[in-house]
C-alpha cells in the first residue's frame, strides 16, 4: 500500500459520480476500476469488508440505516481488514500507477471509516440538486417516494457535513458546477490531487437539470400533487437552502464547496 494515494469518489446516486469517475480514470496516472462487471464498477461491490448499499435498502434509502454510516470507531477498522480491502480491490487496480481511485455513492456517509483504513486518503464528493437526484431515482423501484427521498438527501449530506471536520484532504463540489465548466473544475480537482491537468474525454450535458425542475414546476401547478410537493418544499426548504439549493425556486448557487489537502 505504501507509495499509493488513495482517491474516493462519493456522493448520492444520481449525483454525477459515475461521470467523474471515468473523467478522473482516464488520467494516465490514475487508476480506477473498469469492467469489473459490477454496476458502474462500483467498488462496494468489489469487496467483502462491509455491507455494500443494496444491504440497506439500495438508493434512496441506505442513508436512513443508522449502521449505514461509518466512522473509524466501526469495529470494521483494523489492519486485517486494511490488508484484505487493499487485496480485494488490487485484482481490478493497476496497482504500477501511483494513484488508486474508487468511486460507490455510499462513501459519502463513510469517509471517515475510509480514512481509517487508509490514512492521507483523498476524498472528492459530488452533491447534485435535491430534486434533480429525486425525480432520477423514482424510476428505481418501489418504498421511495418523492418525500422520502429529499430527505435521504438530508439525511445524508448533513450526516457528511458533520464529518468533514475529520477529514484531511478533501473537495467538495457540485454536479450543476461540473457539467457547465468541466474544464475548469477538472484542473482543480487535479490540482487538488498534486497532478498535472489531462483533458477529458468524457461528453457532459449541462443541461440534464432541467427535465427534474420542468417536471417538478408541473407537479407544484397541478391541483392534484400541488399541495403535496409545496408542502414538502415548504417542509425541508431551510435544510436544502444550507447547502446552496431551494426547492422553492429551484435556484442553485456555488455555496458549500471547499477545497481542503492537508
Amino acid at each position: 500500500m505504501e507509495g499509493h494515494k488513495f482517491i474516493f469518489i462519493g456522493g448520492l446516486h444520481r449525483s454525477g459520480t459515475s461521470m467523474l469517475f471515468k473523467c478522473l480514470r482516464d488520467h494516465p496516472l490514475i487508476s480506477g476500476f473498469k469492467d469489473t462487471g459490477v454496476p458502474e464498477d462500483e467498488g462496494q461491490h468489489l469487496q467483502s469488508v462491509y455491507p455494500p448499499a443494496y444491504v440497506y435498502g439500495g438508493a434512496g434509502r441506505f442513508g436512513f440505516q443508522t449502521v449505514a454510516h461509518l466512522t473509524e470507531m466501526s469495529p470494521l477498522v483494523s489492519g486485517a481488514n486494511r490488508e484484505k480491502l487493499f487485496n480485494e480491490w488490487s485484482r481490478y487496480w493497476d496497482t504500477a500507477k501511483p494513484l488508486l481511485l474508487e468511486k460507490s455513492p455510499p462513501n459519502l456517509i463513510r469517509t471517515r471509516f475510509l480514512q481509517s483504513l487508509f490514512p492521507d486518503s483523498y476524498f472528492i464528493i459530488v452533491l447534485r440538486h435535491p430534486v434533480a437526484v429525486t425525480l432520477s431515482t423514482l424510476k428505481w423501484g418501489k418504498r421511495r417516494t418523492t418525500h422520502s427521498l429529499i430527505k435521504h438527501w438530508l439525511v445524508c449530506h448533513e450526516l457528511f457535513q458533520e464529518d468533514c471536520k475529520y477529514l484531511n484532504n478533501l473537495f467538495v463540489l457540485k454536479y450543476e458546477g461540473l457539467v457547465k465548466q468541466p474544464g475548469h473544475y477538472l484542473s482543480r480537482i487535479f490540482d487538488f490531487l498534486g497532478i498535472e491537468n489531462y483533458p477529458t474525454r468524457q461528453i457532459m450535458h449541462s443541461d440534464i437539470n432541467e427535465h427534474y425542475f420542468n417536471l417538478w414546476r408541473k407537479r407544484q401547478n397541478n391541483p392534484l400533487s400541488g399541495y403535496y410537493i409545496n408542502y414538502i418544499a415548504n417542509l425541508y426548504e431551510e435544510r436544502v437552502n444550507k447547502f446552496g439549493y431551494s426547492l422553492l425556486d429551484l435556484a442553485y448557487c456555488a455555496g458549500w464547496q471547499c477545497e481542503r489537502a492537508g
